[in-house]
């Protein structure tokens, strides 16, 4: 399937306009998706168009907003980079462990580094930071300043 016809497939099965997915080059792409639509689109994607692989995950501070890029691909090398956001002040994220299990060491990076809470993530020691790092300090913030500098 060529980029072209699977970027349609893609509009025409999560719903969405033709300004939020990009063909990046061959056999990449990028589409952003609202939260709240995110667990349909995320099931849609991996059942009716194969991207049955996660890559990884990359979280981003925007400001006002913290986002979360899911890479995935297929079996034909076709990766999607689906990006989704959450307001700052509220980072709510749903597990993807269920789907993808290796997803938890990407989702526990999150929320160390970023302050994210994913709702579903298995017990587990933190990652990367140690167990004694100040559960309120996320060193990826922008925003962020270590305890003592100002």
């Amino acid at each position: 399937m060529n980029e072209e016809t699977l970027k349609q497939e893609i509009i025409n099965k999560l719903g969405i306009t033709e300004d939020k997915i990009v063909i990046v080059r061959q056999r990449r792409l990028t589409c952003e998706i609202e939260y709240s639509r995110f667990a349909d689109a995320f099931k849609i994607l991996i059942v009716d168009l194969k991207f049955n692989s996660l890559c990884a995950l990359t979280g981003l501070d925007e400001a006002d907003k913290l986002s979360v890029i899911y890479h995935l691909s297929r079996e034909d090398g076709t990766v999607l980079n689906l990006k989704t956001s959450v307001d700052k002040n509220n980072p709510v994220l749903m597990t993807v462990t269920a789907t993808f299990p290796s997803a938890e060491v990407y989702e526990r990076e999150l929320v160390d580094l970023l302050g994210f809470k994913v709702e579903g993530l298995p017990q587990g020691n933190r990652y990367p930071l140690t167990d004694d790092w100040p559960l309120d300090e996320h060193p990826l913030r922008k925003d962020w300043l270590p305890k003592g500098i100002s």
